[in-house]
Formats: structure tokens, C-alpha cells, sequence
């Protein structure tokens, strides 16, 4: 990995693509809290050991909400946010979009890597199964691997 200037090549993209998504996007960020909000309500407690009752819920959630469809949007500016463009157009699903049992990803090869930008709302411990409970809002991170 090399140094421009004393700032980390790999740690400018993650930190641009952070600022962008949480300057411009709060909206987003907003509309998958309200959307994990009412998946997690719909269950009987605090938590749930099916998967399929934390990811089904949570697509047709963000789908509803519009929110799905607005997230290569975010993909594609917080990438151009830090000066590099994308091969191809990001769609709302794989490879650019892809929806965990955490919550939304989105995800794209740049020059250094490949940058993630995860929307983590729900939690997975091994209890010695998978239950899954709700986060206190969003985490949202940004990785370049």
C-alpha cells in the first residue's frame, strides 16, 4: 500500500465514501432504520431465530419503501465522492446490492479493492443457533478489502 502526501491510499477512499454517505444520504440511513424498526416488530420478542423472518421482511421493507432501488445511487456518488468511477452501472442487486441478515450491503471493485458499505441494523449470535436482534439504529461502515 503506498502513502500520497502522508494520507494512506487505501484509508482516502473509505473515508470519502463514508463522509458522502453520511453528509448526503441521511434519508437513506433514516428510511433502513424505519424499515429494521418494523421488521423487528413484527416479531413475537426481542429477537428471532429464523432467518428468513430478519431478510425476507427486510427486502420487501426496503423495496416498498423505495429504498432498495436508491442504493447504487449511494454506491455510485460515494465512489465518485472519492475520485474513481465505477466499471459499470450498479444495480439493486448482486453483485452491487445485496441484502445480509445483518442488513444492506453495497459493494464495488475500484482500483484499490473492493469497497463495502455495510447498513448493519440487526445483530447474529450463536446461541448455539443463529437469533437475531435489533440494533439501536444503523451502523453504517465502510471497508476496502
Amino acid at each position: 500500500m503506498g502513502v500520497d502526501d502522508g494520507v494512506s491510499v487505501v484509508s482516502h477512499p473509505v473515508r470519502a465514501c463514508r463522509r458522502c454517505v453520511q453528509r448526503e444520504y441521511e434519508s437513506i440511513i433514516d428510511g433502513i432504520d424505519y424499515c429494521a424498526d418494523a421488521v423487528s416488530e413484527s416479531w413475537d420478542g426481542d429477537s428471532v431465530g429464523d432467518r428468513r423472518r430478519v431478510v425476507e421482511p427486510m427486502q420487501t421493507a426496503l423495496e416498498s419503501a423505495g429504498i432498495l432501488e436508491r442504493l447504487p445511487i449511494v454506491l455510485a456518488d460515494s465512489i465518485e465522492s472519492a475520485g474513481y468511477e465505477l466499471s459499470a452501472t450498479p444495480v439493486p442487486a448482486p453483485p452491487y446490492v445485496v441484502l445480509t441478515s445483518r442488513g444492506p450491503i453495497c459493494r464495488a471493485t475500484i482500483e484499490p479493492g473492493r469497497i463495502l458499505i455495510r447498513f448493519d441494523v440487526f445483530d447474529v449470535a450463536r446461541d448455539p443457533e443463529p437469533v437475531y436482534h435489533r440494533l439501536d439504529g444503523v451502523q453504517v461502515s465502510v471497508s476496502l478489502e
